[in-house]
């Protein structure tokens, strides 16, 4: 089979579609031949040699997939061959075939085609850990989702609308309309706007319930301001860098906490445990068109590189597809 690998870190130019040998399913394993697959910023550091796949994952970049089941493990059960699935993968979605932990599987949502389906698990499965099981948004509370632009970003939007929330957003004026379209209330320009005290403004003075921010260092302060009284805040990225400076003395006064998460380095029954939540929870708004995936456009994976260059610029909105060619 072919699949995208990294000789060497580097640039998009690292990426070459190149022969790799096949995988085989282990006893709890279903192979899965790929349709599709979806570009993450995790992918990006992988390519530049600064996020390694974890232990035992393929060598080869892409955390979610779409296709068909093509082969069972031994132990593998309520999985049929030729079943269409999607998946959240610890690495090699970016490849034709890849062996994906039974618990890992999702069947294609209702009314979702097969391709745009690879779009989903990822940031299915980082939303809804991170917003729902881990801050427990309430439905009359504020959401506010840094990068709304992103596939994350787009994905929280709606997610949050879907729950009742009210949704505050930071993106690019040029998205602002799309946002909104998806169930973003209040929009924030990032370049023009103190996010801070736009969020205030938009909530009346109260500021945010929970806020899911992937940029890290740099908003850690602002976060804090913008925080309501007994807020939440989830760091899910590094985009602002890796270090800041908490105020503690004005978390302490909201009562607020801080978390951070990834999902790359879950063990795999805690990967299924969020894929079986997901699976409950989420599935069912998306069948209903709540919730759809955003997709901006889809590149052959042979061209991977192209892709990766369009998510540098910031310029997509929602997820890039790699399609198997």
């Amino acid at each position: 089979m072919k699949a995208i690998t990294i000789p060497e870190p580097g640039g998009p130019e690292a990426l070459v579609w190149a022969d790799v040998p096949d995988p085989s399913p282990g006893p709890d394993e279903v192979l899965v031949d790929v349709r599709a697959s979806a570009v993450n910023r995790a992918d990006l550091l992988q390519r530049q040699g600064l996020y390694p796949p974890p232990k035992g994952a393929p060598p080869y970049p892409g955390l979610e997939c779409a296709g068909v089941v093509s082969a069972l493990g031994s132990e593998v059960t309520g999985w049929e061959v030729g079943q269409p699935v999607c998946a959240l993968l610890g690495g090699g979605g970016y490849a034709e075939r890849v062996a994906v932990p039974a618990g890992q599987l999702l069947p294609v949502p209702e009314g979702v085609d097969l391709a745009e389906a690879a779009a989903l698990p990822e940031v299915a499965c980082t939303v809804w850990s991170n917003v729902v099981r881990l801050a427990r948004l309430g439905s009359a509370e504020t959401l506010l989702v840094h990068g709304g632009g992103s596939g994350i970003g787009t994905f929280a939007i709606q997610l949050g609308a879907a729950l009742g929330a009210t949704v505050v957003t930071t993106a690019r004026a040029a998205k602002h309309d799309r946002l909104r379209e998806l169930g973003a209330a209040h929009t924030i320009d990032y370049s023009t706007e103190d996010f801070p005290e736009a969020t205030k403004k938009a909530t009346g003075g109260r500021g945010a319930d929970v806020i899911l921010d992937i940029m890290g260092g740099a908003y850690l302060g602002g976060n804090v301001a913008a925080l309501a009284r007994g807020g939440r805040i989830v760091v899910i990225g590094l985009q602002g860098g890796r270090r800041g400076e908490l105020d503690l003395a004005a978390l302490l006064a909201k009562q607020g906490s801080v978390a951070a998460t990834a999902l790359r380095s879950r063990s795999a029954a805690e990967k299924a445990e969020i894929v079986r939540g997901v699976r409950d929870e989420v599935w069912p708004l998306i069948g209903s068109g709540a919730i759809r995936p955003v997709v901006d456009r889809r590149v052959p994976m042979d061209r991977a590189a192209e892709a990766h260059r369009v998510v540098e610029t910031n310029d997509h909105l929602g997820k890039i597809l790699l399609t198997v060619p």
